[in-house]
């Protein structure tokens, strides 16, 4: 496939970097040519020093005879122009990178109006994946087997109480057309056999074909019916922390947000009703002691400074908090947070690429 980048930032290298793994032609567009020169003698890619926006330089292009483009800038009115104009002029797929929440709020409008296939937003993809994980507590992945024909999903077995005490042999009457595929008893993860027992505390596996598994799925993980999840500390009040704060708000948990900007503490507290919105510093554990840090469900950091990230996120856990999740821009840190003990660290740039790669290949791509 033939695939445009505009934008040669840290996402638009990522992407291109992935892309290359596979049989892509890939063209990157930027207006710095220094760092076009520096790209092009490292990577095999078509280097183009020029404005997107101008309509002339995708012209030269032949924007029309690209399978995609993919608008990764920082300005979000510029992606959403670059990606609207290429359209027009013939691209088969057009992706646009997408941050500021007012976009957000009004995506449908832009996609329709703008002729714009998929938007992305980093702020709200790292979100979703910190809120699958704190409030879903599950596993449903679509396409891992026979190309997105079959599922899976994991659940403990008290949300679907007709499995309890119940053999391997009994299973296909409860659940025509599925299968346990595994069971995870005291932590231990085992193949069940015909005369395994399903007990009360254990995890079951399920899978089988997608539309009864998300039948399933929709029982066992009924929104605020089934969660111990209950107090949240968030700290960190930007893009993902008000994408965050919102969504478990709204999934019944209760929830502090922390933030150090008096300013956008305003903002916060006039936009998050439902949560309790706390002005000072984090790094300051005297505040943290007095918000009951102990008594958290689960702790999240998501401040954009990678080592307060991770003092903060040790400090959560030396506390005691049985969920402690990080953001860090570095790989390498998301790393060593893993080693220490960190239940999650979430970098939104894998995740960012992975969500662009999933909509070009059809497929996600592990990174």
């Amino acid at each position: 496939m033939k695939i445009a980048i505009v934008g040669a930032g840290k996402l638009g290298r990522n992407v291109a970097t992935a892309l290359l793994g596979g049989d892509h032609s890939v063209t990157l567009i930027d207006t710095n040519e220094e760092l076009l020169e520096k790209i092009s003698s490292q990577m095999d890619v078509m280097v183009v020093h020029g404005n997107a926006k101008e309509i002339k330089i995708l012209k030269q292009l032949d924007i029309d005879s690209y399978d995609y483009l993919i608008a990764t800038t920082f300005n979000d009115e510029a992606n959403i122009i670059i990606a609207s104009f290429a359209k027009k002029l013939g691209c088969n797929k057009v992706v646009a990178r997408v941050r500021d929440p007012e976009h957000m709020q009004q995506i449908n409008f832009i996609k329709e109006t703008m002729d714009i296939d998929h938007i992305v937003n980093p702020n709200q993809g790292i979100t979703v994946e910190i809120y699958k994980y704190l409030a879903e507590k599950y596993t449903l992945s679509n396409g891992i087997f026979s190309s997105g024909k079959v599922s899976l999903v994991e659940f403990p077995v008290k949300r679907y109480p007709k499995l309890i005490g119940k053999s391997m042999r009994d299973v296909p009457g409860i659940l025509p057309n599925m299968l346990v595929a595994a069971i995870s008893k005291n932590g231990k993860v085992i193949i069940p056999h015909g005369d395994e027992i399903i007990d009360k505390n254990d995890f079951v596996y399920i899978i089988g074909e997608k539309a009864p598994i998300l039948e399933l799925n929709s029982k066992v993980h009924e929104r605020g019916k089934y969660t111990d999840l209950q107090k949240v500390m968030i700290v960190g009040g930007g893009k993902t922390g008000f994408y965050l704060a919102e969504m478990l708000s709204e999934f019944g948990a209760a929830v502090k947000l922390i933030e150090r900007d008096k300013e956008r503490c305003h903002y916060l507290s006039t936009h998050l009703e439902d949560v309790m919105i706390l002005h000072g510093d984090a790094t300051d554990l005297t505040l943290l002691e007095e918000e009951n840090l102990d008594l958290m469900d689960a702790f999240v950091t998501v401040t954009g400074f990678d080592e307060d990230n991770l003092l903060l996120a040790l400090t959560a856990k030396q506390h005691g908090v049985e969920d402690v999740i990080a953001t860090v821009s570095r790989t390498s840190y998301a790393e060593i947070i893993s080693r220490m003990g960190i239940d999650m660290a979430l970098n939104s740039l894998d995740i960012t690429t992975s969500n662009i790669l999933h909509f070009v290949q059809g497929s996600k791509k592990i990174l």
